[in-house]
């Protein structure tokens, strides 16, 4: 009774909604909130929650949880994106993307202070500060600072360069202006609009506006030309090969891709990983990556929004036009998106997502060696999550047959524990009672005899068996679980080379995981070594047959003895050849007389 009065409750507040843009935001029965969303219509959004039947698990768990629903109207869909981003920092809902940057990465600083300096920061501060990057390099940004520095001869010290104080002549000139790297500010040699004239001059090349600047210098340096001040001239003159010299070795794009930003996206599970390009001038001027951890099982195209919400509030100056490789669900106002196929605009697409890729792959790495437990937890949750299991598959058996040239038919069993191969626990086995080719009945015999042993020894059975083909190998599995009384006791699937389809019991249609997927990869490696372990096993055995095939033809002549006459001998033409005496010495008068007798009724060595 109680839970249809909540219903009609939300309900009611959901008809109340407005057909604007705006913010939604739910909160749970301890008026907590759990879930900030942004919205073109908010109430045919928000309505989409309660009218239908939920896409994913995550999402009906999260509906469930809702107890109020309160919302902020906007005027445009952009505001509705950045109130969206600021308030999901702010609140850090449980049911939200999390977001986290690069923290570790450089920024460049310009100080909000008289007189600015211009450093570099790993701490970003709200204290109205102008902040550019981040870079990549800490390299890049020492040469820029020690450009600026050279061009600009800003200040580097900490002293507050009010007017009363320098007024006052509270300070007194250091080193920095005896050996020329500043214009001594604190003591007035240099004017508050001489110095803010430099900086203004840095925050365009910051911009990327590197063209502007160096154009504003051969203009002043042909007036101090003209008017015969060749020393200013010539400073000039320095400054333009400078400038010009670090616009050669910036990275260039092309010339004809200005003003754009680019996000390369790649997700797995439970993140997405964008990256981000600021591009002026046909010169990267910005680049940085973001790790986003889904909540609801958040599309590429929903994690692209909240990536371009979290770019356009914190740097200035947003270009109208985004390179892409998907759309995003929410697009700011006035912008422009481009997906592109071939040119440069491609190239630099593949820029960011290689960057996005590898960001991803460092990560995932630095988890496995710094915290291998837990890595080796993300990965078991995550194909449990995949495969749809009921258990965390930690202990995982996956069977392969071998029978090249249709000869010697045998079978391998790889156990892997934790993701890990558990090679002590790899099984072999020789075909008994199928005759001749047949995948299928191979299949049935070895799961039957291996399940069979592990119930009979009471051992625990895995969460998990994989068989190596499609739906003929996966129903004959089945049927040996079948007599076992085993079936719904274990996990099992197939696995089809060509198409790396995911086969399950009584389901027509196959699973298709990413290429890209962790538990695709898991899978892989298993089939593959249970391949590997297969075919080595099959050609020693193949080896063996043949090098022991006519000794083998001597009754009372057993494997051990034959063992013994090739590591003394070492090949069947030398045995041929040997006295019975030779023989008797390695295996005794009796069988090397049967060798002997054997060999001379016709079985002799050709020359």
């Amino acid at each position: 009774m109680a839970e249809n009065k909540q219903e009609e409750y939300l309900l009611t507040l959901v008809s109340l909604l407005p057909d604007s843009p705006g913010v939604y935001q739910y909160f749970d029965k301890s008026e907590k909130i759990i879930y900030v969303g942004k919205a073109k219509n908010l109430k045919k959004r928000v309505a989409s929650y309660f009218n239908r039947k939920q896409d994913t698990f995550k999402t009906s768990i999260l509906v469930g949880k809702i107890h109020d629903i309160k919302h902020i109207v906007v005027e445009t869909e952009t505001d509705a994106l950045l109130l969206e981003n600021n308030l999901i920092k702010k609140l850090q809902p449980k049911y939200n993307v999390l977001l986290k940057d690069d923290k570790s990465y450089p920024w460049i600083c310009i100080k909000n202070e008289p007189f600015p300096r211009v450093f570099s920061t790993r701490n970003l501060l709200r204290d109205g500060s102008i902040y550019f990057g981040p870079y990549t390099s800490g390299r890049l940004v020492r040469s820029m600072l020690a450009l600026f520095k050279s061009l600009y001869k800003f200040r580097t010290c900490k002293h507050n360069l009010s007017q009363e104080n320098i007024v006052g002549n509270k300070f007194k000139v250091c080193l920095e202006f005896h050996i020329k790297n500043c214009n001594a500010p604190c003591v007035g040699a240099q004017t508050n609009e001489n110095y803010d004239d430099g900086i203004d001059q840095i925050k365009k090349i910051l911009r990327g506006k590197i063209g502007v600047v160096i154009s504003l210098w051969r203009e002043k340096m042909g007036k101090f030309a003209a008017e015969f001040r060749f020393e200013e001239a010539q400073d000039m003159k320095e400054r333009i090969n400078l400038l010009s010299n670090y616009q050669q070795k910036s990275t260039v794009v092309s010339p004809k891709v200005t003003n754009v930003d680019v996000f390369g996206i790649r997700s797995d599970e439970k993140y997405g990983y964008i990256n981000f390009l600021r591009v002026k001038d046909g010169a990267i001027v910005q680049a940085t990556t973001f790790e986003m951890r889904k909540k609801l099982e958040e599309t590429d195209n929903e994690l692209l929004s909240y990536a371009i919400a979290d770019i356009r509030g914190r740097f200035d100056n947003s270009p109208d036009t985004i390179i892409t490789a998907v759309e995003p669900d929410f697009v700011p106002e006035d912008t422009h998106i481009i997906i592109p196929k071939i040119g440069d605009k491609k190239h630099l697409l593949d820029l960011s997502e290689q960057n996005a890729k590898r960001f991803r792959f460092e990560r995932i790495k630095r988890l496995e060696k710094t915290n291998p437990e837990r890595h080796q937890e993300r990965i078991l949750a995550t194909m449990k999550a995949d495969l749809r299991l009921h258990e965390t598959p930690i202990h995982i058996e996956c069977f392969d047959n071998s029978n090249l040239q249709g000869s010697n038919p045998v079978a391998a069993c790889v156990v892997f524990r934790n993701a890990k191969p558990s090679k002590k626990e790899y099984r072999h086995f020789n075909i008994k009672t199928v005759e001749g080719i047949d995948d299928f009945a191979s299949m049935r015999e070895v799961i039957y005899r291996r399940y069979k042993r592990l119930i009979e020894e009471k051992e625990s059975l895995p969460q998990l068996v994989i068989v190596d083909g499609g739906k003929g190998q996966l129903s004959a599995a089945l049927s040996a679980l079948d007599d076992l009384g085993a079936r719904g006791k274990i996990a099992i699937i197939g696995i089809a080379k060509r198409l790396e389809e995911i086969f399950y019991p009584d389901d027509p249609v196959p699973l298709y995981l990413d290429k890209n997927s962790e538990s695709l990869k898991v899978i892989q490696f298993l089939r593959n070594e249970a391949h590997r372990f297969g075919i080595t096993f099959h050609r020693d055995k193949r080896s063996k047959g043949m090098i022991t095939s006519e000794l083998d033809a001597i009754k009372g002549v057993g494997e051990k003895s034959i063992q013994e006459l090739y590591r003394e001998f070492g090949s069947m033409k030398n045995i041929k050849l040997k006295t019975a005496e030779e023989l008797g010495k390695v295996v005794g008068a009796a069988r090397a007389k049967l060798i002997v007798d054997f060999f001379v009724d016709g079985n002799t060595p050709k020359d």
